[in-house]
């Protein structure tokens, strides 16, 4: 059954909206592990928008479950994931102008670069996902470069208006998911993903755990962290079943 990472990005985020010291996603972190989480997710952006060095720090020294850690490729992120040693990576794109992640890594155009940012993160013992589009080519890019797992990119599915479209995108999960399989690849999911459309997704076998962030801190805001995380675990482990 696949377990749930907690995205705490937009704990920070309110955070800067007023560039003071709370809520610090730490106190999120906390009572997400409380709830059951299997593991605290971060993305530390190179504008520093809303997770901080300080953040990704004192994570690093509190978290008791999985920390994975988003973040690009360029050289200074890497060099203080190196530093930090996360228990995972997840090698994102990314964009300054945008909101959150558009779309997956595109593992073959930086495929010499990934090969080699993969291999200095293994020398520091860190398991190394990429967050890619469902799509066989950048699936086995993954695998050539060495990366020990893919993640998934759920947009389109979350993004679907009509059962056609819904359908449509379930079944290239499902295909991509049966590639990374073969490729000897762990498989995660994420992105856009909520208490309303789970399910679907939940239900597949062969992915080993998702990173749910937006809809988990919404939630939050008027519930608590802790229930909020708890009721999203109570529906993987539904329809995952």
């Amino acid at each position: 059954m696949a377990v749930l990472n907690v995205n705490i990005d937009h704990v920070a985020t309110v955070r800067q909206a007023r560039r003071t010291d709370e809520p610090d996603p730490v106190w999120a972190a906390v009572q997400c592990e409380l709830a059951g989480a299997n593991g605290i997710t971060v993305h530390l952006r190179q504008d520093r928008r809303h997770i901080n060095d300080r953040d990704v720090r004192v994570l690093k020294e509190t978290v008791a479950c999985k920390l994975n850690l988003e973040m690009c490729i360029a050289e200074p992120i890497v060099r203080i994931a190196e530093q930090i040693v996360p228990d995972q990576v997840t090698l994102v794109p990314e964009k300054r102008a945008e909101l959150t992640t558009e779309g997956g890594l595109d593992c073959v155009k930086y495929k010499k670069r990934l090969a080699q940012v993969v291999k200095r993160l293994h020398k520091k013992h860190i398991l190394v996902s990429s967050f890619i589009t469902p799509d066989e080519e950048h699936i086995l890019a993954s695998a050539e470069t060495g990366c020990d797992a893919v993640e998934l990119h759920t947009g389109a599915y979350a993004n679907a208006r009509t059962d056609r479209a819904i359908e449509k995108t379930l079944n290239a999960i499902r295909d991509g998911r049966d590639i990374a399989t073969s490729a000897g690849l762990i498989i995660h999911a994420g992105h856009g993903l909520t208490y309303r459309n789970i399910a679907p997704v939940a239900a597949m076998s062969g992915l080993c755990e998702f990173n749910i962030g937006h809809s988990i801190v919404a939630r939050a805001v008027l519930i608590g962290m802790r229930e909020a995380t708890e009721e999203m675990i109570g529906l993987i482990e539904m329809f995952g079943e």
